[in-house]
């Protein structure tokens, strides 16, 4: 297996590796790890001291096939407090994949006391080589603990998650990296149709955070609302170990195979 998902060819152009590949088509990636490749450059556009990405919002422009591709981000709307970023992924001079993102400056206020959550699901469950029962690039590319529910049957679904393969050859993975790599998976471990004859892939995917994630564990607690017009929308409710980080969603559309 790879030790990374991309392997830079500059500081533009990256080269996708086996551990990209998608479970709809041997051709084409998991939505995973190109969001978190244009995570990878939202977060170097010119960054601001104090301040992180608190939002990101991905949009599938075509299906990112597993090749050379290339990378630009522009900061679209710039601030001392509040920026919002730009991204966009491209293969053959065609964009594939669009991100927005907000990115917030983060600072300790003097008479603000978090909002006390409820504990979280704890680290653990059963491992699996796959969430879906289905070997793939991107299965191969993290670690998987099946906490709740069962990944390989209709229905909602918990699951912890950890990259084993940085997002960029020789870059440590950023919390967000880690956060959008596992949570475009939300569709796939609550699916609630048969993989042999319907095809659901997301055609976006947003991740709101309230914090960064401490550590590399990610828990994607995930459910699948399907409407009977073939379309579709997966929630996720996003952990580390210390409790809820934020929430994650996708639009799906729904095809037979």
């Amino acid at each position: 297996m790879s030790d990374a998902f991309y392997l830079p060819l500059s500081d533009a152009t990256f080269r996708s590796t086996e551990i990209t590949g998608g479970p709809w088509d041997p051709r084409f990636q998991h939505g995973g790890p190109p969001v978190a490749l244009l995570v990878h450059a939202l977060e170097r556009c010119e960054p601001v001291s104090g301040a992180e990405l608190a939002r990101v919002t991905a949009e599938f422009l075509g299906p990112v096939p597993i090749a050379d591709l290339t990378v630009s981000a522009e900061v679209v709307r710039g601030g001392r407090r509040v920026q919002l970023l730009a991204a966009t992924l491209s293969a053959e001079g065609r964009p594939v994949l669009r991100a927005q993102a907000w990115r917030l400056r983060r600072s300790r206020l003097e008479g603000l006391a978090p909002v006390s959550e409820p504990a979280g699901p704890a680290l653990g469950g059963v491992a699996v080589s796959s969430p879906i029962g289905v070997d793939f690039g991107y299965a191969r590319g993290l670690e998987w603990l099946v906490a709740g529910g069962v990944t390989t049957s209709p229905g909602p679904a918990t699951v912890w998650a950890r990259l084993r393969a940085a997002i960029v050859a020789g870059v440590p993975p950023s919390p967000m990296q880690r956060v959008v790599a596992a949570a475009d998976s939300g569709n796939g471990i609550s699916a609630v149709l048969d993989w042999n004859r319907w095809s659901f892939a997301n055609v976006d995917l947003t991740v709101h955070l309230a914090r960064p994630p401490h550590g590399e564990w990610i828990c994607v607690d995930a459910a699948t609302q399907l409407a009977e017009d073939g379309v579709a929308l997966a929630t996720s409710t996003l952990y580390d170990t210390d409790g809820r980080i934020g929430a994650g969603a996708q639009s799906l559309l729904v095809l037979p195979r």
